[in-house]
């Protein structure tokens, strides 16, 4: 009897050490740019299977669904995930599987990202989530006689004629009046990441539209870090304007915004070859 209670508690603690191996639970690592309104997370995860990432709050658990256990690499946020965020977005930034938003967190609770990795051995997977104050599209407009049909995105399609007022007119009277006279050069960088945010806030959230922005974000990223440590990297601006080029050319974008990235793609290629006007040695 007491044998067969020892081999019965060895296999209910051996069970338990594999439940607790596949579902880890990591605390957010708070990072700057954060404010009351809006945040973001980016994760980073390595699969070898299919796999779970469930974030609630400052929170997240990694949970093995099949293949070899999980691991964590990294969760920053700005702050908690509330739990009903306004404009919430999911982007998957980097893996060669697939990443689903399977439960969006404004219907309550946490947000559900599933990852598949259908090939052998392990990958790097990254994602990002979003959450701000930034106003929804507006609905599609009715398809009677004389208006433009629109197609899928929300957008009018070619030849029709272009959203009224969409991305809202506010953005754009406030862009323009911050590239007035000189003083945009010294935070140019901070401007082209602006126009990134409302780009993204308001563009079509295909995987290809959104994996596009997020990586320019990201060379940003690399690039404004150099920066705070006083260091200036040519090849890193390169990434940044080559990862721009990919948006301007590929997204699917009304053309107000399409200048509007234009303009800061020649802002930034006007830096690339004239950096000392810009305070740069």
């Amino acid at each position: 009897m007491g044998h067969r209670l020892f081999v019965t508690a060895a296999a209910f603690a051996a069970f338990s050490g594999t439940m607790t191996a596949q579902n880890q639970t990591r605390r957010m690592t708070s990072v700057g740019g954060g404010a009351p309104d809006r945040g973001k997370c980016t994760i980073e995860v390595v699969v070898d299977g299919a796999a779970e990432v469930e974030i609630r709050g400052e929170t997240a658990t990694l949970r093995n669904l099949s293949g070899a256990a999980p691991q964590w690499r990294r969760f920053e946020c700005t702050g908690p995930l509330p739990s009903n965020p306004g404009n919430f977005r999911f982007t998957g930034v980097d893996g060669r599987g697939r990443q689903q938003l399977i439960h969006d967190p404004r219907s309550g609770g946490s947000a559900l990202v599933r990852i598949d990795d259908p090939d052998g051995g392990s990958e790097g997977y990254t994602f990002d989530i979003t959450w701000g104050n930034a106003a929804p599209p507006p609905p599609l407009q009715s398809q009677g006689r004389g208006q433009g049909r629109p197609d899928d995105r929300g957008f009018d399609r070619p030849g029709d004629r272009e959203p009224g007022n969409r991305d809202g007119d506010s953005f754009h009277g406030d862009r323009e009046s911050a590239f007035r006279g000189e003083d945009w050069r010294l935070h140019l960088f901070a401007r082209v990441r602006e126009d990134l945010d409302h780009v993204q806030a308001v563009t079509f959230s295909s995987g290809g539209d959104q994996y596009r922005l997020a990586r320019v974000r990201q060379e940003l990223d690399q690039l404004q870090a150099m920066q705070a440590r006083g260091r200036y990297d040519r090849r890193q601006l390169d990434d940044v304007v080559r990862a721009l080029t990919m948006v301007v050319a590929d997204n699917r974008l009304i053309a107000r915004d399409r200048d509007l990235l234009n303009d800061d793609l020649r802002r930034l290629q006007d830096f690339r070859a004239n950096t000392r006007d810009f305070g740069v040695r």
